[in-house]
This record gives structure tokens, sequence and C-alpha cells, in this order.
């Protein structure tokens, strides 16, 4: 079902009948414009939104009990929250620009002072007042941050989520230095509803079906596929038409690898034009006949393949449209 929203789209089977906690940001509250998107992304999901004391010791010690009472199969935190979040262990967590070094960013963007509450809180408190003082206790309770970290099983709990154009938190360094999943995505600090979807609902997707030991039918791109020649010469390649719009229509039913022998340079074009789903989804290999999986979109002529072949260009599939609507038919089978 898609929503009047052009970017927001239900998805009725995602997380369905567990508990998601959202740990907001900085002056924020439960009643954020995230905590609506989850709700109405994941509507067969249950979404507790607590608002967070100002005090930072305080404010996991309500987490703690959160997380004791829910028992949440998730938990995402943004900015502060991501900083509380990645604190929460024992639990698949998912930290967007995690404010991982608070005091500092908070002295380095003028949040002292009288502030005020970016959205409603069910206390009716409208202000607070951060001094020194205060300043002093988050700068406390970011040095327990990876207190928890050391296993393996640990750290495959924990995704780290960057936008690439955030300039109030720069944390990805820190992050990846303890946790292996740290990942750049296209956005800024505060999350927009293209930047969610594209970004953050692909992680819970993959988390959702590790949980449920779920096995997606799996579909091989050969990169030849994605573009064209350069348009000019030293210019970029840009995706075909509807190659980008197919890419994100069939991750929500496939499991979508892409296939190429040029690592540096596909990394570098799928970073750019796929973002956060090419993660980790990248096969390099000149043997596609040894491909194990379900289907192989490709343009070249392929030999006898593991996988049903999708011929692109061909009579039947001449544009990803055509590919589009044949998977649309198959109804992720």
């Amino acid at each position: 079902m898609t929503t009047e929203n052009p970017y927001i789209k239900q998805f009725p089977e995602l997380m369905a009948g567990k508990t998601v906690l959202y740990v907001h940001g900085f002056a924020s509250s439960g009643q954020s414009g995230t905590v609506a998107r989850l709700r109405e992304v994941m509507p067969q999901a249950r979404v507790v939104a607590p608002d967070l004391p100002i005090h930072p010791a305080e404010a996991m010690a309500l987490l703690h009990d959160v997380c004791r009472q829910e028992q949440p199969s998730l938990i995402i935190g943004t900015s502060m929250g991501g900083m509380y979040a990645e604190q929460l262990y024992g639990t698949d967590r998912i930290c967007v620009n995690p404010a991982l070094e608070m005091a500092e960013t908070m002295r380095a963007h003028g949040m002292t002072g009288t502030q005020q509450f970016q959205n409603p809180r069910q206390d009716g408190v409208q202000e607070f007042y951060v001094d020194k003082a205060l300043i002093k206790e988050y700068r406390e309770q970011t040095e327990h941050r990876f207190e928890g970290c050391d296993s393996a099983e640990e750290q495959q709990r924990v995704f780290g989520l960057f936008g690439d154009e955030d300039t109030t938190v720069n944390t990805y360094d820190l992050f990846h230095s303890r946790y292996p999943q740290a990942i750049h995505f296209h956005g800024e600090h505060r999350m927009n509803d293209k930047s969610f979807m594209h970004s953050v609902v692909p992680v819970i997707r993959w988390i959702d079906d590790r949980q449920e030991g779920r096995q997606r039918p799996i579909i091989y791109i050969g990169m030849e596929t994605a573009s064209p020649l350069p348009l000019a010469k030293g210019g970029e390649p840009r995706p075909e038409p509807s190659f980008q719009k197919a890419v994100r229509l069939l991750i929500e039913h496939y499991q979508v690898y892409f296939v190429t022998t040029d690592e540096a340079a596909t990394e570098t074009w799928l970073t750019e034009y796929i973002g956060v789903p090419a993660w980790h989804h990248v096969v390099y290999t000149w043997r596609r006949d040894l491909l194990y999986g379900d289907y192989l979109i490709s343009k070249q002529k392929e030999g006898d393949t593991m996988a049903t072949l999708i011929a692109y260009g061909s009579d039947t599939f001449k544009t990803w449209d055509d590919i589009i609507e044949y998977f649309s038919r198959l109804g992720g089978q």
C-alpha cells in the first residue's frame, strides 16, 4: 500500500508483531517525525518512543528500564539517541548519525543556555537549560561507549549509518574503529523521507530477515546492465533509465547482488547511485556460470548458468521497465 507521500511506502510484514524502540535526539521527543515514519512504514510493528530526561544518567536508566519491560527486537537511535542506542548492548540496533562525542558536539554547535524542545513532550515542558555541569554529564556518559562491544556477536548486532552531508556530527571513523557495520548514506544530519526509505529501511529489512531466518530468492545483476557509456568524454556513466527504481523495488522481495570484475569503479558507482542496499552486496567474478542463485540479469551472452537468465536488451527484456513488470508479476517468487 502506498501512502500519499511519494517517498513513504508501507510494509506490513516488516518487523510484524515485534517491538521497535526509537531513541530520539537532543531537544527532541517521542513525538518526532521519525517516529511517525517508523509507524507508517511498519504498521504491524509496535514502536515505543519515550521522552528522554535531559540528564544522561537518568536517560540511560529509563532506557534500560524500557528494554527490560518491552524486550524490543530492534532499537533505532538518531544523533544523541544513537549514542544511547550504542550502549544498549544485547539487542539489534541501528545508530543513525550517532553523536558519540556528545559534549564536544554541544559545545561546537552552541547547544548551551536556554534551549527549546523541537517536539511536544508528554510532560508539557517546552524548554530546558544547558550549562557546563550538564555538558560534563554528557562527556562522562560518552566515556561508557564501546564498553560492551568486543564480542563478535555484539558487533554483528549494530549498524552505524552516517550521512555524507552531515555537518553536525562526524563520528564514522570512531564508530568504525569498533564496529565493522558502518555505512555512509546520502543525506544530512536530520533524515528526510527519502534518506529514511533508501537507507534505514533496507537495514531494518536485513535485521528482520536475520531474526526470522528468512531466505529471500537471490537476484544477481550484471553491472553492464546498470549504465550506458559515458555521456561525454571523461563524463561519468549515469544509470540506465529505471535502473534505480528497479533495484529499490527488487530489494523489497529479493536478495540483490551486483556482479562485476571492476572492484574500485563499481564500488564508487554503487555508492553514488544505489547507496546502502549495495553495501556488502557486490560479487567480483569472471565466472558468472558458477553463481548459485535464482536469477541472473545480464547483458552478456552467458553460457550455462545455475540461475534463470534474464537477458537484458533482448526482445523480452529491452529495458528495465520490462524487468520491473516481469518481477512484479512474480510477486517475490
